[in-house]
């Protein structure tokens, strides 16, 4: 006798509302954002991500096949225009359907402003400060995202990821109900992996606290922020900028005033600019940071994989090992 249950089953499926609900169709802008939300989503399924393997965060230009992602996307997660400018213009001239998540903007989330240097007042793990921050956010940068205002590379502070992976829970538990204990479960998950790994960080660092170094560009206030650590300057003052010959003469002036140790170039850029700085200095040459994680393989462990890296680097050169 023939079972008539897989066809009980389809014919199941094909009533409103019985069906199995879709997870939805999600997509970030940069690798520690996707790594975040991947974390979240678990084996519910894989947010896309717009930056190519390699590529600037600041200066980036979508393909066709990507606008067309980003306009049929059911949740978009992103930092904001204070970072990427381009992708502002873009979702506000294809229209997305589906909704668009400023992480920058979101509850709990530390903001400091370029020029401000307090790395040992911020008590990250107490969320009312992040409130009280987020409340002084200024307005957005300009196009060219020079350094001045609110400095949106806010994923550095692995408070604020904690914080952002509440936010996507959230919005994941809102466009999919039926998952959102799910997603809450794994996001509290990655909080703990991140806060054993921000401990460990801390201790890794702490060595080298008080020991100046420069880097390529300032984009590491919140990580120096947030372990205590002494950037002492930046080649370049605004990711789209190239230094003048002022102000290297500057830099260079202030690498042997402040007793800087290294300079760390970066995975995206050429650096050859760097080492022609430090030349006939003390000044030792570090290995390339990547606060972006571009160069890194893509998927839920490259936020803790990008922190680690960036920390052992550091640790290395100002160390002297």
């Amino acid at each position: 006798m023939t079972s008539r249950l897989p066809l009980f089953l389809a014919a199941l499926t094909a009533v409103p509302g019985l069906a199995q609900a879709a997870v939805p169709d999600v997509l970030t802008d940069i690798p520690p954002v996707q790594s975040l939300v991947a974390q979240v989503m678990g084996d519910l399924g894989q947010p896309g991500i717009l930056l190519s393997q390699g590529s600037d965060p600041h200066d980036f230009q979508l393909r066709p096949s990507q606008a067309r992602d980003l306009q049929n996307a059911n949740l978009v997660f992103w930092i904001g225009p204070e970072l990427e400018p381009w992708l502002e213009r873009a979702i506000e001239g294809i229209e997305v359907k589906g909704e668009t998540v400023e992480l920058l903007e979101s509850p709990g989330t530390y903001r400091r402003q370029f020029g401000e240097n307090d790395p040992h007042d911020h008590a990250h793990d107490e969320h009312d400060a992040h409130e009280e921050a987020a409340d002084a956010h200024e307005g957005e940068a300009d196009a060219g995202h020079m350094h001045d205002g609110t400095d949106p590379h806010a994923w550095l502070d692995p408070a604020n990821a904690e914080a952002w992976l509440d936010t996507i829970a959230t919005q994941l538990g809102s466009a999919d109900p039926e998952n959102a204990a799910t997603y809450r479960a794994n996001a509290d998950a990655a909080k703990a992996r991140i806060e054993a790994m921000d401990a460990e960080i801390r201790a890794e660092l702490t060595p080298v606290a008080e020991k100046p170094f420069l880097v390529f560009h300032d984009a590491y206030g919140y990580f120096a922020d947030h372990y205590g650590l002494t950037v002492a300057g930046a080649l370049s003052l605004g990711d789209a900028a190239t230094p003048g010959a002022a102000h290297l003469t500057e830099l260079r002036k202030t690498a042997t005033e402040s007793g800087a140790l290294c300079i760390f170039p970066e995975a995206q850029h050429d650096p050859k600019m760097v080492s022609q700085l430090v030349q006939d200095t003390p000044v030792k040459l570090g290995e390339a940071l990547d606060p972006s994680g571009s160069s890194l393989e893509y998927g839920p462990e490259l936020y803790e994989t990008l922190m680690r890296s960036m920390a052992q680097k550091l640790t290395s050169c100002l160390s002297g090992s």
